[in-house]
């Protein structure tokens, strides 16, 4: 292996400087609820709205706002993203007959969470296909209490117009005006306007997601999100061009994001830092995207397909694209958010309007979790039921094991059901 760019370590952040302070608002927020939510909307958004919940008037004012193809086309990628949810939603069946012992009846219910939050940002650009990726799974899950919230334009009192669209045409049953960390803290723990939810989900910035970190056992949330990535594993048959714009469409995101090439061929490394570097003389974004790609993009020269697979499995990235002529290494990579095969399949298209889940575990997470589903809306809960003659062949083996933990207590509440319980 060999780096042909290397990836500067991230700055050392101030972690305890930033958890001290989300405590501190989430703890005002649990304390003055709206008066808390108030001042720190006036103090980090200029949002001087007293009322956050957004009403039927504002969401008529925000279709009015966008031309009917952006109409359209919001309507067509939600089509899209909720098909896929509920082909997802088929997979995840009741089991109502299992039985490991004659006369017991063992299984599981899947069952919708009440209530859930759907965190939308709206920070350096209005994400507005994240409204859709979260409002949708959640909705084709059943939740019967969706809300949806974001922060307000900066200087103003109210959502983008095309992120509050979004959330109209996903289904949210609530919409609020409010984010950051005091957003989170408001639907765990709630205030006098918005009631607490079971689950809170979508990604934010830094401190939105140590606020989800704070408040998760509270609520439920989706995981821990850090800055996000993207690895392209590649041999010569990739294009340069193609992957320098993935790596630059990851790149603006965030100063801190960071896209990685892994290649086993040297001219096909070389050749996407060429390109990229051409590419950001013409991007708009180029102040933030060159940043990211010049101080975290990395050019990796794998000796083997083997090793490439191997360092993408161990970065585990939020996205992968896989572009290699032999296929038959695609079941080796096993970590990752989401994984786009062949150069035809941008990244981008899961970014918008594919389907699958753009909402996606980053820095490693993708070694023990995939991204936000319909599954993340749903809880599968076990149940059992046993007739008189099942409890009389498992109640000794439940006393014995019981007496084995000195649990005398539970031991005696296996033997009284053999001793009043007796077959007639």
């Amino acid at each position: 292996m060999e780096y042909l760019k290397k990836a500067k370590v991230r700055p050392a952040e101030e972690i305890d400087e930033r958890r001290k302070s989300v405590a501190a608002i989430i703890s005002n927020v649990r304390e003055n609820g709206d008066r808390a939510l108030q001042e720190y909307s006036r103090k980090f958004d200029g949002n001087t709205r007293t009322s956050f919940r957004v009403t039927p008037e504002e969401i008529r004012a925000a279709y009015a706002e966008l031309k009917p193809e952006e109409i359209a086309d919001l309507k067509q990628a939600a089509g899209n993203i909720r098909a896929f949810a509920e082909a997802q939603r088929g997979c995840l069946k009741s089991l109502d007959d299992f039985s490991n012992i004659p006369g017991a009846v063992l299984g599981h219910r899947v069952i919708p969470v009440s209530s859930c939050a759907c965190y939308v940002p709206g920070g350096s650009y209005p994400l507005f296909s994240t409204a859709l990726m979260l409002v949708i799974p959640a909705k084709v899950a059943g939740v019967k209490r969706v809300a949806a919230c974001s922060p307000a334009v900066k200087g103003t009192t109210s959502i983008n117009a095309k992120t509050l669209v979004a959330m109209d045409i996903a289904g949210a049953d609530e919409i609020y005006a409010v984010g950051g960390a005091q957003g989170i803290a408001a639907f765990a723990y709630g205030t006098e306007q918005i009631k607490p939810v079971d689950v809170i989900v979508g990604p934010g910035n830094q401190y939105v997601a140590e606020a989800k970190r704070q408040c998760y056992g509270q609520v439920g949330i989706d995981f821990f999100a850090g800055p996000t990535e993207v690895v392209a594993v590649c041999d010569d048959s990739a294009n340069p061009e193609i992957l320098a714009a993935d790596m630059l469409a990851q790149s603006e995101h965030d100063v801190l994001a960071q896209g990685i090439i892994v290649t086993t061929d040297r001219a096909t490394g070389l050749a996407v830092m060429d390109a990229v570097q051409e590419q950001l003389k013409t991007l708009d974004t180029a102040n933030i995207a060159a940043k990211s790609w010049n101080t975290f993009g990395e050019v990796i020269l794998a000796d083997s397909v083997e090793e490439a697979v191997a360092i993408a499995n161990d970065i585990a990235p939020e996205h992968l694209e896989v572009i290699l002529k032999d296929e038959s290494h695609l079941k080796d990579f096993v970590n990752f958010g989401s994984l786009f095969i062949g150069q035809e399949t941008g990244e981008v298209f899961g970014d918008y309007a594919s389907g699958p889940n753009h909402t996606l575990p980053t820095v490693k997470a993708a070694r023990y979790t995939g991204g936000v589903w319909v599954g993340n809306f749903l809880k599968v809960c076990s149940f059992q039921r046993y007739n008189r003659s099942a409890m009389q062949q498992i109640a000794p083996l439940v006393s014995r094991m019981a007496h084995g933990e000195g649990l005398t207590g539970h031991a005696r509440a296996a033997e009284i059901r053999m001793e009043l319980l007796k077959d007639k």
